[in-house]
């Protein structure tokens, strides 16, 4: 007995430590696109089938961003959400237009394991305490969208288009303080560029919280993920536009990473 709780206990903390591999599914009039420094948007094919390729493929979990939902004012497509999620049986984190209680409970009855809230975050901070309250803080990720310009990170707000006065740093702190339980940093410089993460930003990230930290923006190749999660201490790598374009496989990306000694599920 005592031999297989050891055993069951090893396998909980390993799967806690595993790094993920999370592929994202930017939305636009229900369609999939994927642009550049968040412009030069393209459609590149149908979320549902995407979702569950990726499902299939190996995927840890699964992202779903209405990118224009906040700037056009509406909510988020909640019958594609219910379609993607017929399809998975990975973690699902749908974001896009959420802006109170109720939005998330629309969500969490569609299918979404996790939402994802970034504009209306900052512009109502309070939401996230209410969304950790209501729901769990496991049930929260906060989106920074943020911009370096002369070495200060300013985060932006609907899909980029804004700035605002906060810096990444201190709101991602604030945003861990009032319950968020996961943070997705997206870097807009390294943004569909493939050039590779902001590991040195990603880094002094994780150093500050003790929350997961999810890096976003640069993936271009398989060394990309290797070193975002040693270089940039990531707890979760996502990428859209390699996955979509088949550059790089699910699986062979996590035998890639495994070979370097790097634990993934």
């Amino acid at each position: 007995m005592m031999k297989a709780y050891r055993l069951l206990t090893y396998l909980f903390f390993l799967n806690m430590l595993a790094k993920r591999i999370i592929p994202c599914l930017d939305i636009r009039d229900g369609q999939t696109v994927k642009g550049v420094n968040f412009v030069n948007i393209i459609n590149v094919g149908d979320p549902v089938e995407l979702g569950k390729l990726y499902a299939e493929q190996g995927a840890d979990e699964l992202v779903f961003l209405d990118i224009t939902a906040t700037h056009e004012g509406r909510k988020t497509f909640v019958e594609l959400v219910k379609r993607i999620a017929l399809n998975l049986d990975i973690p699902f984190t749908v974001g896009g237009g959420i802006s109170e209680i109720r939005d998330a409970e629309a969500l969490l009855a569609a299918g979404a394991d996790k939402i994802s809230i970034n504009s209306s975050a900052v512009r109502n901070p309070q939401l996230i305490d209410d969304l950790a309250r209501n729901f769990g803080s496991q049930f929260v990720v906060v989106a920074i969208d943020a911009l370096e310009t002369d070495s200060h990170w300013t985060v932006t707000v609907n899909g980029g288009r804004i700035p605002t006065d906060k810096e990444l740093f201190s709101w991602a702190k604030e945003a861990e303080n009032r319950g968020a339980g996961e943070i997705l940093f997206t870097s807009m410089n390294h943004d569909g560029t493939k050039n590779g993460f902001a590991n040195e930003e990603l880094a002094l990230l994780s150093e500050n919280l003790t929350i997961p930290l999810i890096a976003s923006g640069g993936a271009g190749s398989m060394e990309h993920f290797a070193e975002v999660f040693t270089l940039g201490k990531a707890d979760a790598g996502l990428a859209a536009s390699i996955f979509h374009f088949h550059e790089i496989a699910i699986p062979d990306l996590k035998h890639y990473l495994r070979d370097r000694g790097i634990c993934v599920r």
